[in-house]
């Protein structure tokens, strides 16, 4: 079942064509993985996804209910979370905090707009903080629970992200470069996370830089080049296919 569609979409930028006629499936309970050269149109079209952008043309459903030009927060409450490229973490706030800013968007009423103290909502208070807690064990972080976002190191910032995201609870994940900076112990941590949120039903887009980590994990991958889909299948067939060869061996030309 394709959980996102997202059919013949076109964005320009003062004439620069960032993408043209994007068509693209995932299916629930994948991961699938976006890779291509900087500047390829990744991150436009997560901007599309999440509604931070509109396209010029073509259509985006997700869950069979058109997106298109709905705002974020509204795309958000239907189910559908990400990170950035650049981390997005409440410095001045504590991780455990930060975790449920992500949460608050999904409960009733709001819990950290409600204030804490009122008896009427005692009883969320706590299975949001026993929740939030899950989660931060979950990103590693269970021991920083109490430490500003600041003081935290850009790893576990990185995961402290991850963490708000997941406090949604999306039933579509868009990751965003998550093991940007990483060093390898680290990212392998991460793919382990990502892999066990799959195992618990969540459905992930993932765009990322390195390769081996995306081949690792995805079960399927699409290959961007200027805005196009220039490949799409299993890790294998896109590791294989001549135009996504050609294109990185290009790039690696141009950078040495």
């Amino acid at each position: 079942m394709s959980l996102l569609t997202i059919a013949e979409v076109t964005k320009r930028y003062e004439g620069v064509q960032a993408l043209n006629r994007v068509s693209l499936q995932i299916e629930k309970g994948t991961i699938k993985g976006l890779i291509g050269p900087n500047g390829s149109g990744k991150s436009t079209l997560f901007h599309l996804i999440s509604g931070m952008e509109r396209p010029d043309s073509g259509r985006i459903f997700f869950r069979e209910e058109e997106i298109t030009s709905l705002d974020p927060h509204k795309i958000a409450l239907m189910g559908l979370g990400r990170t950035f490229q650049t981390i997005q973490t409440l410095g001045n706030m504590t991780a455990v905090d930060n975790i449920l800013t992500g949460m608050d968007r999904r409960l009733r009423g709001g819990l950290l707009s409600c204030g804490f103290w009122l008896p009427r909502i005692k009883r969320s208070e706590r299975e949001a903080l026993k929740e939030a807690k899950r989660i931060l064990e979950f990103v590693g972080l269970l021991g920083r629970w109490e430490w500003p976002a600041s003081q935290l190191s850009f790893g576990e910032q990185k995961m402290l992200e991850l963490g708000r995201a997941i406090a949604l609870r999306p039933e579509l994940l868009l990751l965003d470069e998550p093991a940007a900076g990483l060093p390898p112990a680290e990212v392998d941590a991460l793919s382990k996370r990502i892999l066990k949120l799959r195992e618990d039903g969540m459905t992930i887009f993932l765009v990322e830089h390195r390769m081996e980590m995306v081949m690792e994990i995805a079960d399927e991958i699409a290959a961007f080049h200027h805005g196009e889909v220039i490949a799409e299948g299993s890790p294998d067939e896109v590791r294989r296919n001549d135009r996504v060869i050609e294109t990185y061996t290009k790039g690696k030309k141009t950078h040495a």
